[in-house]
Parts: structure tokens; sequence; C-alpha cells
């Protein structure tokens, strides 16, 4: 049910309010210009949250990443939560994950022929991106994770808000999971709520809206969580999840920070799941694959290990793991399905911004053929976003 995950600290509520007070003052330091906000002459999509944990940032990028990469050279920016190096740095196919962290490691594995950077200082990666010889010809920058990095102004703002811990419901840290105030929502151009079970309500959905009071500028979408066929790491056939028998035993093995979806969504494919949870960003240990192992030994047959991609590039090189264990573990990719039949609206909103904005794309140079077209259909879509002028 619509936040079920939500737990408050309420001896904690002194703390959140002096908490509160250091981030309204640091907002209201940016509303006034005295914190200085920057715009970039490229197309520049934030994706973000206002709470700590998942919300589901690493799909919604990835999604993003397949509308867009067949049109435009994208770069992501990350600030690589983590890793081991400083400063920026611009993966090659061959870095390391300690270098750059695990989600951003995730997507250039998967994305080769997209530009990957990390970068604590937006900015100055920004600036990188657009100006060194190796990724100059980069047409749109996707900030992942950067909603409260505001010295970045973005041409398109998206918020996500996990639907099991909606942030009307949640406080500011540490009593709960907030990292600014709710009224943070209004700096938003796109507000998803991600993670919606498949079976939503249309009463639901109505409720859900009227609570988020958003602005007549803002878009609301709604996001659930699609699983492809589990991915064999030592190179066995894939599996589809209804191939799963429901007697086989899962040891579901996460360091992600919201596992608890997951593990609802794959009781539907067997009757014994075995939840092995890590911290979020997890840095796997021989003891991890000791305990690993011991756990997987303890389960009946048939059985199998699945872990989630951002696991698995952790997991990648380290030694431990029974031979067992890794004939039978297997990667659970996860991707995002619109609801409500919102996917094409989205999609013609984010292409239609990097359209109008890019310096070098192709999709520059159909702006005016495709003019007439969009200016035909815009009276029979849905209210639009207002993206304000950066």
């Amino acid at each position: 049910m619509v936040g079920d995950f939500i737990k408050i600290n309420e001896w904690l509520l002194p703390f959140s309010w002096i908490y509160g007070l250091a981030v309204r003052l640091r907002n209201q330091m940016f509303e006034m210009g005295l914190l200085k906000s920057r715009s970039f002459d490229i197309p520049v999509i934030s994706v973000g949250n206002i709470t700590v944990g998942g919300s589901g940032k690493t799909p919604h990028v990835e999604y993003l990443i397949n509308l867009l990469k067949d049109k435009v050279k994208i770069a992501v920016l990350s600030r690589g939560y983590k890793r081991k190096s400083r400063g920026y740095v611009l993966a090659e196919d061959d870095t390391d994950v300690r270098m750059i962290g695990d989600e951003p490691y995730q997507m250039k594995r998967k994305f080769k022929n997209i530009y990957m950077a990390v970068d604590r200082d937006r900015c100055h990666g920004i600036d990188r991106l657009t100006s060194d010889e190796a990724t100059k010809d980069t047409d749109v920058v996707l900030l992942d994770d950067a909603y409260q990095h505001r010295y970045v102004k973005p041409g398109i703002n998206i918020l996500l808000i996990d639907y099991h811990r909606l942030i009307m419901y949640d406080k500011l840290l540490p009593a709960g999971r907030l990292r600014e105030p709710q009224s943070g929502k209004s700096r938003a151009d796109i507000v998803i709520i991600t993670k919606c079970p498949k079976d939503l309500r249309p009463m639901d959905y109505r409720v859900i809206i009227k609570t988020m009071n958003l602005y007549p500028y803002q878009q609301l979408y709604f996001t659930s969580l699609e699983y492809d066929s589990l991915k064999s790491v030592c190179g066995h056939d894939d599996m589809k999840l209804e191939d799963i028998s429901k007697n086989t035993s899962i040891l579901l093995v996460t360091g992600i920070a919201s596992p608890k979806q997951m593990i609802n969504d794959l009781k539907e494919y067997s009757d014994n799941i075995v939840p092995l949870t890590f911290a979020d960003h997890h840095q796997f240990t021989q003891k991890d694959m000791e305990r690993i192992n011991d756990e997987f030994d303890k389960l009946p047959s048939p059985k199998i290990v699945v872990t989630t991609e951002k696991d698995n590039s952790r997991l990648t090189g380290m030694n431990g793991l029974s031979k067992d264990v890794s004939d039978n573990l297997y990667v659970l990719p996860v991707r995002i399905k619109f609801m409500l039949e919102q996917e094409n609206d989205f999609n013609e909103k984010i292409v239609s911004y990097v359209r109008k904005n890019s310096r070098n794309s192709i999709l520059a140079k159909t702006k005016d053929d495709n003019k007439s077209k969009n200016s035909h259909n815009s009276g029979h879509r849905p209210r639009t976003i207002s993206f304000r002028n950066n």
C-alpha cells in the first residue's frame, strides 16, 4: 500500500527541525541569488530525488539513454558515490568500478557509446564534457542524482518519488528520510511516482494526484518496475522468470537502498525467497562471500542466486564464491514502464526539449520539419509542461 515502507523515528524530530532550518536557509540563499545557479548552452536533464535511498534513479536514467541514444551524443554525469578516485574521471571501457562507482560502471557497461563521467562538482564536470577534445561533441548531459546540486540549473528537472515512501508522509532527516522539505518538489518540471504496484486502481491515482498538489507547470507520471530475463553470470542460457518453478529456492543478494519491492515481485515466481540484504552501495568482502556460500548451501534444491545489476558490478572480480554459487548466479535486469499510457507524452516532452536546445544534434536539423506537426497536435495532448526559461 502507499507509504508502507515509511518509518518515522519520533524521538529524532527535534534534530529534524534543526536540519530543516539549515536546508531552508541554503535553499533561500539560492532563491535570493546569494548562491548562484549556472545555466548551460546545452540540454541538461537532471534526475534525482529528495529522499535518502533508492527511488529508481538508475533505471530512469537508462530509460532516457535508450530514448535518446540513437538521436544524440549522450553524456551521463554522476557524483560517483563511494568511488576511490577524486575529481573528474571520464570512464573508459576498461575503467575499474572502484574508480567511478557501481551505478556509473553499470551504465557504461550497458551503453558503450555514451560518455560516462563522474565529478562531485557538476558545473566543472559539464565544463569538461563540453570542452575537452574527447567529449566536446556531447549533445545532451544527463545528471544522475543531482536534484540537491543547485549550482547547476538544468533545463528539465525530474523528481522521482517512491510510491512506498511518498514525501507527503515522510519527515526530514534524521527522523525520516527526506533530504529537504516537501516544498522542494516545486523545483521539478516533471515528477514521477516510481515503483508503483501494477494493480493500482483509478481511485489510487486520483488520491496521489490530489495529495501531490503540483503546480500547473509540473507534469505527474507513474512508473512501475519490470524485469527482463535472468542473465547467467557464468554463461548459461538466459532464464525467463516465468520458467522458474514455484519450488525453486531463490537467494536474493542485494546491496541497494530499497529491495522490498523486488522481494515482493519475485514472490510471484517462487515460494521460497531468502533475502540476503546489505547496505546500499555495500563493498563486498571475503567474509560476505563466505556468508553467501553458507546461505546458499542451506537452501533446498532446486536453487539459484539472484542479484541486481548494480550489485553484480561490485561482485565482479571478487574471489571466494563457491563453484556451486558461481554456476547458479543470475543477474536480474530492471527497467521501468510508464503507466496510464503516459509513455508517448513523456517521450515527446524530452525529445522536444533536446531538439529545441541542442547545439549539434540531428534533432536540431529536423526542428523546422516537425514544427507544424507538433503545433497541430498540441491541442489534443494532455496539459503540457512549461519548462522555465533557463
